[in-house]
Formats: structure tokens, sequence, C-alpha cells
């Protein structure tokens, strides 16, 4: 169902959370394959990648065309863009099957994103960016239908900001927040001294 992108640029120890993330997913059947849009690490990325089953594409172009690059290649009626290092709650199978069977009755027009990560103390920029309806970020993930995602012309190669961009174009009325939750997994850290 689902075709997983993620951009990495020396990602390696990001990625194996959000990869790890997916398993559930991939063993329910809602994922049906995950590409990693890589930017020519120099780091074990695509090991990982390779590891963990992934298609691995590497380029030195921007972000914005290799993500719609790796669009224009998934073979899953609907997208869904990750970042490394987001972990999504492991409700997300279950929510993310409900939204897209009821997006795909009314005619597959809408897209979604994870709820934000829990706010810590003293953060007020989270609400004051709901209340003045910023679009979402790019570690909420975005589910599109891949209809949806080429009617809109993708993500543009040229923009600053190509996952914001794509958010702005789609609008907020054609984004549902889930009630899943994103959390930002820390890379481990080995400490090889010992």
């Amino acid at each position: 169902m689902f075709s997983i992108i993620i951009a990495t640029s020396d990602s390696e120890r990001t990625l194996v959370p959000t990869l790890a993330a997916l398993v559930p997913g991939a063993t329910a059947g809602v994922v049906r394959e995950v590409i990693v849009a890589d930017a020519g690490s120099h780091d074990a990325t695509a090991q990982v990648a390779d590891i963990a089953g992934c298609r691995f594409v590497s380029s030195s172009q921007p972000l914005g065309a290799r993500l719609k690059s790796a669009a224009g290649a998934a073979r899953g009626l609907w997208l869904m863009f990750l970042v490394p290092g987001v972990v999504p709650q492991p409700s997300w199978i279950d929510e993310t099957i409900a939204f897209a069977d009821d997006s795909v009755q009314r005619g597959g027009s809408r897209a979604a994103v994870f709820a934000p990560p829990r706010r810590r103390a003293g953060d007020l920029l989270g609400p004051l960016r709901r209340l003045v309806g910023a679009p979402p970020r790019p570690e909420q993930g975005l589910m599109i239908p891949k209809t949806l995602y080429d009617e809109i012309g993708g993500h543009r190669a040229g923009a600053c900001d190509p996952e914001t961009d794509l958010a702005r174009r789609l609008g907020r009325r054609r984004i549902v927040t889930l009630h899943t939750a994103v959390s930002i997994a820390l890379p481990p850290v080995f400490d090889f001294s010992k």
C-alpha cells in the first residue's frame, strides 16, 4: 500500500530507529517498499539501507529533486515521506490504514501528517505554530496518495525548503493531523575507548 521515502545524508545512526519502527508495518502489509533517497553519504547509510532491504538511490541532486525522483519510482499507491530519526508511535499502522481508507472514500484528495513530537516544558512555539496556521514540519512526515502528489507537481527541485513548500501548496484544508505522534530518536553514541 505505502511506499516509504526517506531522504538521507550521512544518516546511518538516525536511519536505524526509523527503519525499526517500520518493521511492524511491513509485517502487517502496510509498507510495500522503502526507498532511501541519499545525498551521497560518506558513512554507512547505504549499508544500513541494504541490510534493512531498502531500495537505495544516491544522487547529488537537491533534496526536492531526490524526493520527486524517488516518488516517481515508487510502486505504492500511497507515499509516506519520513525524516531519518523520526519514530512514529506504534498506533501508526492502524491509524494510517483508517486514514487511507477514509481518504479513498472521499476521492483521495487529502494528505495526512503525524502529530508533532510531544512538546517540552517551556516550548511555546508548537502551540503558536498551530495557532497561526503554519504548515506541518517535515518531522511530522507526510502521507499522500500518489495521484494527489502528481496532481500538485510533487516536490520542487529549486525550493529552498521543498517539504514545507509542498505542504503549503497542499494547504491546511487538505492535510489531516493524525492522533499518532512521532518522537525524535537520538542516535546512539558509541564509546570505543573502553
